[in-house]
C-alpha cells in the first residue's frame, strides 16, 4: 500500500503544489488528498486518473512525473 501516495507526495513537493490546491482542482475534500499522501489510504483507480488530470491542468510536467513514479 502507498505507492501512489509516495508518488503523489514526491510530485507535490517537487512542483510546489499544495494538497489543498490539488483538492480544489479535483473538487474533493482536502482530507482525501491528505490520506493519500500520508499513505493512510490508496486512491482508487478512478482517483488516480483524476489526480493525473488535475495535475495536467496545473503543471503538465507534474502529471507526467506522477505517472512515471506510480508505474515504476
Amino acid at each position: 500500500m502507498g505507492k501512489a501516495g509516495k508518488a503523489l507526495r514526491q510530485v507535490l513537493e517537487t512542483y510546489g503544489i499544495s494538497q489543498n490546491q490539488l483538492a480544489i482542482e479535483m473538487k474533493i475534500p482536502p482530507s482525501n488528498v491528505s490520506r493519500w499522501v500520508s499513505e493512510g489510504r490508496d486512491p482508487s483507480g478512478e482517483a488516480i486518473a483524476a489526480i493525473k488530470d488535475a495535475l495536467e491542468k496545473m503543471k503538465p510536467e507534474a502529471a507526467e512525473e506522477f505517472v512515471v513514479l506510480y508505474l515504476i
